[in-house]
């Protein structure tokens, strides 16, 4: 995987680069332990508005390598971070593209889970992780919204964290289809309070996960108030099953 920058913090290691996907460009960051080649590997989706290196992503990113010697990686989601071009720097403008996209172009799902297959795919290539490493996602969000319908189809992730998320919104169909064909140990967070996606909405999300497995943690809050100690919790949850 080439970069085009690399910078340690502690004994953590950051790249940024782009990866030649199949349909352009795939802005990544990737966050590497002390000791390589690793043997976990978790994917993280951000949310609407965010981008691959938003506070919260690189350190939760930055704590996953540094606790648990995994690997840890992110890209941008469609219209999002360095995808960006000329589409707006305001604040508010990558969700306003973003829902605009989710409710008219059908295959935006279909384009992130070929990105994120991609970059499964550079990671194992890369050298920085072992053949057999075991791989996670963890995404809220848009991050479940693109991430769900991908962690059903990869046969690599052995465990996933989802969430911020129910069942509604333009590809509700394909979000519930995904939901339930979903077979790996599945911890689901949600806000008490969410003002996007309604306690009901959220309920039904997770009761439709085909998961034998799963776990569902919610705390009082608006949709971007998760805890830390969610955080710490799905970290624990993830490397308690990879």
């Amino acid at each position: 995987m080439e970069y085009s920058s690399r910078e340690k913090v502690g004994e953590v290691t950051e790249l940024t680069g782009c990866l030649a996907g199949g349909r352009g460009e795939i802005p990544y960051a990737m966050w590497l332990p002390a000791a390589l080649p690793s043997a976990q590997v978790v994917l993280i989706g951000h949310g609407a508005a965010g981008h691959k290196r938003e506070d919260y992503v690189a350190s939760f990113a930055h704590h996953l390598a540094a606790r648990y010697g995994a690997t840890a990686v992110a890209i941008d989601g469609p219209v999002h971070g360095d995808r960006r071009s000329k589409l707006g720097l305001t604040s508010s403008q990558p969700f306003l593209d973003f829902v605009a996209a989710w409710s008219s172009n059908e295959s935006l799902t279909d384009a992130m889970i070929a990105d994120w297959t991609e970059t499964l795919d550079s990671v194992f290539a890369s050298g920085h992780v072992r053949g057999d490493a075991k791989v996670a996602y963890w995404g809220l969000s848009m991050g479940t919204i693109l991430g769900l319908p991908f962690v059903a189809k990869e046969p690599r992730i052995r465990a996933c964290v989802l969430g911020l998320m129910g069942a509604t919104g333009p590809t509700r169909d394909r979000v519930m289809s995904a939901a339930r064909e979903l077979s790996v140990p599945t911890m689901f967070l949600m806000q008490w309070n969410d003002q996007f996606f309604g306690r009901d909405d959220a309920l039904t999300l997770f009761d439709s996960l085909g998961s034998s497995e799963k776990t569902l943690m919610a705390n009082p809050g608006v949709h971007g108030a998760v805890p830390l100690h969610a955080f710490d919790a799905s970290a624990r949850f993830l490397f308690r099953h990879i």
